[in-house]
């Protein structure tokens, strides 16, 4: 069953999803100008809707996915400031 998470990023907040899989879980990380996706999802599709996208693997809690490191990100993500081996925690407030 799907869990949402309000996540509390300085003085604003963020959703959590985390989709329970056959083997494994999905999580998203949503804010309101990008989000951070687990290894399920593609940062090529991303890129191609102009999306502000950070992609992680090997989470399966909220707390995993943010102190995890960003895989890859979206040139969306890029002109954010936002780069490759980041910390999810210090990426989510230019996406909150």
């Amino acid at each position: 069953m799907l869990r949402r998470k309000k996540i509390k990023i300085g003085k604003k907040y963020i959703q959590g999803y985390l989709i329970p899989l056959q083997k494994n879980v999905c999580i998203v990380l949503r804010g309101s100008n990008g989000y951070v996706m687990c290894g399920y999802l593609d940062i090529r599709t991303a890129n191609k809707s102009r999306e502000c996208a950070v992609r992680i693997s090997g989470v399966t809690t909220f707390e995993e996915a943010l102190n995890a490191r960003a895989e890859s990100v979206s040139r969306a993500a890029e002109s954010r400031g936002v780069k490759k081996n980041q910390r999810i925690r210090e990426i989510l407030p230019r996406i909150v």
